[in-house]
């Protein structure tokens, strides 16, 4: 308990920005009620309004396998009115069952993400949010550790003074913030884009919990090359083994897997921006070692990258990418990949070079 306290303070305290009568929502299930409840009672100790979703066990699958064509082409109004009006917003992520959605159509699950597109936009323009991962029974299974095991885990990422930073996070930030050439190299990788004029971002705590990583957005129409995923993407519910892409003039123009492949392809054409990409995120996470199928903490693994398919991150600048999806894939750099910056090696085979 009290390191579950320790977390609802970081995401109270230090994460958010909540003053008083702030309405703050926070998003949560059965599995995370005990960290809902201590952030719940910090939101009133600010003087602010804490609001809890909760979602049932089950929701999903019953909604996608229940909805009609009306409630998903079309988003909730009230969740609209709600997000204009909150401040801020703490969305937690734990469930006992992470393979929910498997046999869902993905094309439901495509249509979904659309309509709630100008909600999200609201919610990433207030940048006053944040995702914390929790342990559950599901979550454990699928990393192979106990539950014990997994607590230990996850605490161990989360549980940090994120107020101190570290230096290769400033470091890569000042290469990236003057750079405008980007290649990535490694199995069955060559890749090449421009970031030329856009901000990075020092990914501390403050809008994901665990943290650690430094990301940036891509010139969309500037990518070009191939890149082979190591680790499986998971989106939806669903996971994509061994992805592999290859881009033309930033757009993706053939797509392959070794399983699930058609829901790959689905989610890519789900609108015009879900085929270019939208980031550039490189791991730095020391604590974050082993890949355990959930993104929040596998985009953090040390010495990886992720490069987005979808939407792009306001506060990286004008002239990133606009989607309803934003997919994060993950690729390992320790054995044989590179990072260039303007020519310039600055990661290779699992080692810094800055």
């Amino acid at each position: 308990m009290e390191r579950t306290k320790r977390l609802a303070d970081i995401l109270v305290n230090y994460s958010l920005t909540i003053k008083k009568d702030d309405i703050i929502i926070i998003q949560c299930d059965k599995a995370s009620i005990p960290l809902a409840q201590e952030c719940y009672r910090l939101i009133l100790e600010r003087g602010a309004f804490p609001r809890v979703k909760f979602s049932l066990p089950g929701q999903q699958y019953i909604y996608f396998n229940h909805a009609k064509n009306n409630h998903l082409t079309n988003m909730s109004k009230l969740d609209l009115e709600e997000m204009k009006k909150s401040a801020g917003i703490i969305m937690i992520k734990s469930s006992d069952n992470t393979k929910e959605l498997t046999n869902i159509d993905p094309k439901k699950v495509a249509l979904k993400r659309k309509a709630n597109h100008p909600i999200h936009k609201i919610r990433w323009k207030k940048d006053n949010w944040v995702i914390v991962g929790y342990p559950s029974n599901g979550q454990a299974q699928d990393a192979g550790m106990s539950l014990e095991e997994f607590e230990d885990f996850v605490f161990g990422a989360t549980n940090i003074d994120w107020n101190k930073g570290r230096k290769i996070e400033t470091k890569v930030k000042k290469i990236l913030d003057s750079g405008k050439q980007v290649r990535i190299v490694g199995k069955e990788t060559d890749i090449t884009f421009s970031i030329k004029g856009m901000k990075s971002i020092k990914s501390e705590g403050k809008r994901n919990v665990p943290d650690g990583e430094v990301y940036t957005c891509p010139i969309p129409k500037t990518v070009n090359g191939h890149i082979f995923y190591d680790y499986p993407a998971i989106y939806g519910g669903k996971e994509v083994t061994n992805v592999r892409l290859w881009f033309k003039n930033g757009k993706v123009v053939k797509a392959t897997a070794d399983n699930n492949q058609d829901y790959l392809k689905e989610m890519i054409t789900m609108d015009k921006g879900a085929s270019y990409l939208g980031e550039l995120g490189i791991g730095t996470n020391p604590g974050i070692h082993k890949f355990i199928k959930s993104i929040l903490f596998d985009e953090k693994i040390e010495y990886s990258i992720h490069l987005a398919l979808g939407n792009s991150f306001p506060e990286c600048g004008k002239g990133g990418n606009e989607s309803a999806l934003h997919w994060d894939m993950i690729k390992d750099l320790k054995k044989g990949g590179a990072i260039y910056i303007d020519g310039k090696c600055i990661q290779k085979n699992g080692k810094w070079l800055i």
